[in-house]
């Protein structure tokens, strides 16, 4: 738990999956990044799927909601989908919030290991999981995800996207700026169209989720970008203006995926700006 201004912040544990790690890693050699995440006998290395809960202000805001349950077992096999420790409604339990609870969910973008977990099936139904809340994403990711492109058609769903297009109320934002007070978008292009990364500001301290655009503390390395990313050259950009502004107003950066690294904080050495972790 972080408490920030007059809001608490949870990062919430949904499961882990796996990807493949060149794909993850990109032009980076598999000797250099397997000494970092090592793969297993299918070349996947597995990563976590942390979701923020929001709290305050009267509202209960989550951010990302993990890759949900609605695949098949072909498909949880294939993407090493495990849920035995960790799911969504588990961990929103344990903070003590119902789904009906819930008044916002803000998607980072709209990828199914980000937006699953806003569906459930019931009755053999697949239908939203939190039918109360408004629905947050910007509106150019929204008309990418609704025409994806050929290197992204297999990350969106429309399992997932058509119920939650016609079920629940949307707020498609225009660009960066105000979520809610002490709470701002900012938004890259590298990864996807349109990703929006949400900060958190108090007095104390101010944290950042920084979704895909560094979905672990090693991709900070300007060559360490991911092969999904839509233009690598943009994120490798995005990544250096972030980490500048990142490490001169001591943002603490909230990881999704990291595995071993929920938060941390930049810092420049002798090899550039790393992520070095930061204390919970």
């Amino acid at each position: 738990m972080i408490e920030c201004g007059p809001y608490t912040l949870h990062q919430l544990e949904t499961g882990t999956f796996k990807l493949d790690g060149g794909a993850m890693f990109g032009i980076v050699p598999k000797p250099l990044w397997e000494k970092r995440i090592p793969a297993d006998d299918q070349n996947r290395i597995e990563l976590a799927m942390r979701c923020l809960l929001i709290q305050g202000r009267g509202r209960c805001i989550l951010v990302d909601t993990g890759i949900g349950s609605t695949f098949s077992e072909k498909e949880q096999s294939i993407f090493g989908i495990d849920h035995s420790v960790h799911t969504l409604a588990d961990s929103l339990n344990a903070v003590g919030v119902a789904p009906s609870e819930v008044t916002d969910v803000v998607f980072t973008h709209l990828h199914f290991d980000h937006s699953g977990g806003a569906v459930i099936c019931h009755e053999d139904e697949v239908r939203p999981h939190f039918p109360k809340a408004t629905h947050h994403v910007q509106a150019k990711h929204w008309e990418a995800a609704r025409a994806p492109n050929p290197k992204e058609t297999n990350s969106f769903r429309e399992t997932i996207l058509d119920p939650l297009a016609h079920q629940v109320a949307w707020t498609f934002h225009e660009g960066p700026g105000p979520l809610m007070p002490g709470i701002d978008l900012r938004c890259v292009d590298g990864h996807t169209t349109a990703q929006q990364m949400v900060k958190v500001s108090g007095p104390e301290a101010t944290y950042v989720f920084v979704a895909d655009l560094l979905p672990t503390h090693h991709h900070a390395g300007a060559a360490w970008t991911m092969a999904y990313d839509i233009a690598p050259l943009q994120t490798i950009d995005e990544k250096a203006r972030f980490l500048q502004d990142a490490e001169a107003d001591g943002w603490t950066l909230l990881l999704e995926h990291d595995p071993d690294v929920p938060m941390g904080h930049v810092q420049t050495t002798d090899r550039g700006r790393r992520i070095v972790p930061a204390s919970t």
